[in-house]
């Protein structure tokens, strides 16, 4: 923490130096500096699709030389040359095989932004934090146990000298999800989360995801290692990462869930198969390369470990995550979500697919045709006004549909930066909150856990 507060002091000295000498904001002093580490995933790039006030525009990249540095730079080249909005961020690249120990040993930043090969991810991480530098982390910080140790004593370290550690949940900004939140708070509408079970839990989060699709407009080309879950992680520690997170914050925002109150009850994994043309497709590749192999059967179709679902418990609550993986979307749709809260009075339930047009809509279904709710509803909405301007609500066959405006539906790549000011905020603060980091844990704790169990 001293570490971290002198910081903070040396930076209002320095703003307040540059005010003094009638500096100009590009002459100005920035108090984040941003190193980004080998940035394999587009993750890397979203979070520069924005401009900061308080990071420099010079960004320092450590990368070894290859498609995934040129992807992530020529990304944020489209960002730095769109007509509206056009970012200023400059690029400072090493490309050597030592990019990392160069990072380490030239430190022109305090922040090391990490999105990519999740294989040493965690030693990064770790390293990082042994040499006074903050992370900001792209999901997932752990893929199996070895890591989620790792990862323990880097944020045990980085407590004892004031860094933050912190990984990018952007799907808390997704407004659905904040709506959904918002009404569970609700006695009067939602009532109590019930208990559930292992075979109808209280909370059921499904994502499915597509290995073909478009980013920013354009057709997104994935390295070759993201089919590896050596080198990614599978399915049941990487997207499933967000949906556990999704059940903690929605639920238990401010409580200290430790791995004590926790436990995985089942689990299980399966495979997608990807034939060549299709990996061509999304790789650009005209083979596998070596270290995919292995997952590699004898029709020459490659099989990813890429599906998972488990139920785990907080207390006696019980939470379902489900991570599907198809090759690509049906036309006229898109990656979808699903997400069940079940309450003693009412259930909110969130439905992306054909009934919705694969629009994503918020549902609540009285748990009793005896009980009307709408007044209970109606004054809610009324009281939230301010988080939701422009929120209503209509009939549906079950219940009723929040209607949600455009304005708030901003979509998932601004999601990056909505949880990156988030991240500055701390720093500004000078901490992250102590449930939050809690959370980091147990949801890391529960992954590792499933995949462990999911290969018994």
């Amino acid at each position: 923490m001293k570490k971290l507060c002198a910081f903070l002091l040396m930076t209002s000295l320095a703003v307040t130096g540059c005010k003094d000498q009638g500096s100009t904001p590009t002459e100005k002093q920035y108090p984040v500096h941003l190193m980004t580490v080998d940035p394999g995933h587009f993750h890397a790039s979203l979070v520069q699709r924005d401009m900061y006030p308080e990071v420099d525009p010079v960004v320092h990249v450590y990368a070894p030389k290859g498609k995934d540095v040129e992807s992530y730079l020529n990304l944020v080249e489209q960002f730095n040359t769109r007509s509206e909005n056009p970012t200023q961020w400059e690029e400072v690249v090493y490309g050597g095989g030592d990019f990392f120990d160069k990072m380490l040993s030239e430190k022109p930043g305090n922040v090391m932004v990490v999105a990519g090969n999740n294989q040493k991810k965690t030693e990064y991480i770790l390293e990082a934090v042994k040499n006074d530098i903050h992370v900001y982390a792209d999901k997932p910080m752990v893929i199996d146990s070895k890591g989620y140790e790792l990862l323990k004593q880097a944020m045990k370290l980085a407590d004892e000298k004031g860094l933050l550690v912190y990984d990018i949940m952007t799907e808390r900004f997704e407004v659905t999800s904040m709506l959904q939140k918002r009404l569970s708070e609700s006695k009067e509408l939602f009532g109590e989360i019930v208990n559930g079970s292992v075979d109808n839990p209280a909370i059921t989060k499904e994502s499915v995801h597509h290995f073909f699709k478009e980013v920013n407009g354009k057709p997104l080309v994935r390295p070759a290692w993201f089919f590896d879950v050596e080198q990614q992680g599978a399915g049941i520690v990487d997207v499933a990462t967000h949906l556990v997170d999704l059940i903690l914050w929605s639920c238990f925002s401010g409580e200290m869930v430790g791995t004590d109150r926790v436990a995985v009850k089942t689990a299980r994994q399966w495979t997608t198969a990807l034939d060549p043309a299709q990996f061509k497709q999304v790789t650009g590749l005209d083979s596998y390369p070596g270290y995919l192999k292995k997952d590699v059967d004898s029709d020459n179709v490659l099989n990813v470990n890429a599906n998972g679902e488990f139920v785990f418990t907080v207390d006696d609550i019980h939470g379902k995550v489900s991570v599907i993986w198809n090759f690509e979307a049906p036309a006229g749709t898109k990656d979808t979500h699903f997400s069940i809260i079940r309450g003693s009075k009412a259930n909110l339930i969130i439905r992306q697919n054909a009934e919705t047009n694969y629009q994503t809509v918020l549902f609540v279904e009285p748990t009793s045709d005896k009980e009307d709710l709408e007044p209970a509803l109606r004054k809610l909405v009324d009281d939230i006004q301010g988080e939701f301007p422009g929120l209503g609500f209509e009939k549906a066959s079950n219940g009723w549909s929040m209607v949600i405006p455009d304005a708030l539906k901003i979509g998932h790549e601004a999601h990056f930066a909505q949880v990156t000011r988030k991240y500055l905020d701390f720093m500004k603060a000078g901490e992250i909150p102590a449930w939050e980091k809690q959370f980091i844990l147990t949801k890391y704790f529960l992954t590792t856990q499933a995949f462990n169990q999911s290969k018994n």
